[in-house]
Formats: C-alpha cells, sequence, structure tokens
C-alpha cells in the first residue's frame, strides 16, 4: 500500500491532469466557434456582395427613369463594400445604405408602369428577393453563432478562460433601425 504522501500525490498529479484537459477543451471550443463566426460572417460578406451588384444592375436598368433619385443611387453605387476584416458595425451600414437604395429603385419601378412590366427589372427584383432571404438567413446564423460565443464568454467557469486568453464578446448584426422602430397605422 502506498504511503499517504504519494497517493496524496497522485490526487493531485490526476486533478491537475484532469483541470488541464478541460483547460485545453475550453480553449479549443473557443476557437472552433471563432472559425464559425467567421465562416458565418463570410456568408454575410458574400450576400452583401450579390445584394450590391443586383442594386448596381436594378440601378442601370432603371436610370433612365430616375431623376431625384439618381444622385443618392449613384453615391451608394460608388461606395466601397468594407472588407472582411471590418468591423461588423461597418457592414451593418453598408447594408443599410444598400437598403435604401433598393428602396429608392423599388419606389421609381411601382411609379412607372412601363418599366414595372419589363421582364429584366422583374427578374432583378425577384433575384434580389432572393439574395435578401439569402442574407437573412446567413445573419440568423451569424447571430446564433455569435449568441453561442458570448454566452460562453461571460458564464462561469469558462469566462474565466476567455479573460486569461482575451477572447472578448462580439458585435451582433442588427436590424436596420428603421426596422426596428414601432409600427404607426394612421386611419
Amino acid at each position: 500500500m502506498p504511503s499517504p504522501g504519494v497517493t496524496i500525490l497522485i490526487i493531485v498529479g490526476v486533478v491537475l491532469f484532469l483541470f488541464f484537459v478541460w483547460y485545453i477543451s475550453v480553449v479549443n471550443s473557443f476557437r472552433r466557434m471563432l472559425i464559425k463566426i467567421d465562416e458565418s460572417e463570410s456568408s454575410i460578406d458574400i450576400a452583401l456582395t450579390k445584394r450590391f451588384d443586383m442594386l448596381t444592375k436594378l440601378f442601370q436598368a432603371t436610370k433612365g427613369y430616375m431623376k431625384h433619385e439618381a444622385e443618392t443611387l449613384q453615391k451608394v453605387i460608388a461606395m466601397r463594400q468594407p472588407a472582411h476584416s471590418a468591423p461588423m458595425e461597418q457592414k451593418q451600414e453598408f447594408a443599410d445604405q444598400v437598403t435604401r437604395g433598393l428602396q429608392a429603385i423599388n419606389v421609381v419601378v411601382e411609379q412607372y408602369p412601363d418599366l414595372k412590366a419589363s421582364e429584366s427589372v422583374t427578374n432583378l427584383q425577384n433575384a434580389t428577393v432572393e439574395v435578401e432571404e439569402n442574407l437573412q438567413a446567413s445573419r440568423r446564423v451569424y447571430n446564433s453563432n455569435v449568441s453561442i460565443y458570448n454566452q460562453k464568454v461571460v458564464v462561469f467557469p469558462t469566462n474565466i478562460i476567455a479573460n486569461m486568453k482575451h477572447f472578448e464578446k462580439r458585435a451582433f448584426f442588427e436590424a436596420e433601425a428603421a426596422k426596428r422602430a414601432d409600427v404607426n397605422f394612421d386611419f
């Protein structure tokens, strides 16, 4: 039978080993979550690029009918897409500006029946709807991944390792401020 000192050393060694394994597991889970967040952010970037391309094509198809909206849309089209490494807030602002551009084009299309009847404009509008749905799905996946990650960053005991390894909360991709506002019905 081993002496009490050896038994204590074995117990301490096993506890330290289990702590080390848990520590590595938590650090790796943070890293896996960051990879998932980066992947879903990349999906948002792709959807934003497609959306911007649709805006440009719609603008080209409707610019002959646009008078007062043309300057605003030229500014939107002249914008540069934020880089993948840009902060989420910058990407959100870009998405909001593209949304305003698409809304302006849709107003023009509604005002001119011959433009609304144009097959190319209709096809572009349908493609835009599909791109919007892809963007919404990408936002949901991104926000879900960020939520899981942020919970791990703030919940005990993983928050201890998050603080030690400088894992910080990530920003959500939020809805446009105008869409979050209360709806006011005037009858």
